[in-house]
């Protein structure tokens, strides 16, 4: 257990994620694992379809989930805690109503005694995949949308990481990893993160339309089409 610090929660609540509990929960992560709750997220979103839910709470998760590359890079801590200790709750965030995440600052484990690798190969195959294969199971959305829900907010979190001089070594040698085939074996035959930065740096890509598949943001009231859009 750590304790986490002013700038670390507030870094955590930029991408919609809380250390203290849900005014309005929803359901866990672990319930999420057992039941579906497509009908919740589109009940507090106004969403109509499935596959447009699915893909929403995938960025509303992806969210916390990138954080956790900048915790243990910046920070050397990193959210271990267990599935049924991640709530979602509803909450009015700038006039809408959407699903966030709700966590305990207990949860968050010093990392000093693990490799990168292991901390990477932990996020993608504990953290993000079975989470895709959960959402899968209720709809019909592309697993390669779910996944690059997430890389969206992980090329930011790299771009700002590879060019602040106490992270940047650190960020270099994870984002190596990211992009070993080896590192994605039971989920993909090559590395998705790879191919989503199509061979340039992180910094290169920003406001580009990188997405080779639509989020749906577009369809989500009271949203606009992300910036990365294939289709615009």
């Amino acid at each position: 257990m750590t304790t986490l610090t002013n700038d670390q929660i507030r870094q955590l609540n930029m991408y919609s994620t809380y250390v203290s509990q849900p005014q309005h929960p929803l359901f866990t992560l672990e319930q999420l694992h057992q039941v579906d709750i497509i009908p919740v997220i589109k009940t507090v979103t106004g969403i109509d379809k499935d596959a447009v839910a699915a893909s929403y709470f995938m960025r509303r998760y992806g969210m916390f989930v990138s954080t956790q590359f900048v915790m243990f890079i910046t920070y050397e801590e990193m959210w271990m805690g267990k599935a049924n200790q991640v709530q979602f709750g509803a909450i009015n965030e700038y006039g809408n109503m959407s699903v966030s995440t709700f966590i305990s600052p207990i949860d968050y484990q010093d990392t000093s005694s693990f490799s990168p690798k292991e901390l990477v190969h932990h996020i993608l195959h504990e953290q993000i995949q079975p989470m895709i294969h959960a959402l899968r199971n209720y709809s019909s959305v592309s697993p390669l949308t779910l996944w690059e829900n997430v890389f969206g907010f992980m090329l930011w979190h790299f771009h700002v990481l590879l060019n602040t001089t106490s992270t940047s070594e650190m960020a270099r040698e994870v984002l190596d990893l990211l992009k070993e085939d080896d590192m994605w074996t039971g989920i993909s035959s090559h590395s998705l993160f790879a191919t989503y930065l199509k061979g340039s740096e992180p910094s290169l890509l920003l406001n580009t339309k990188i997405r080779t598949t639509c989020c749906f943001s577009k369809d989500v009231p009271g949203l606009q089409a992300c910036g990365f859009c294939p289709l615009l």
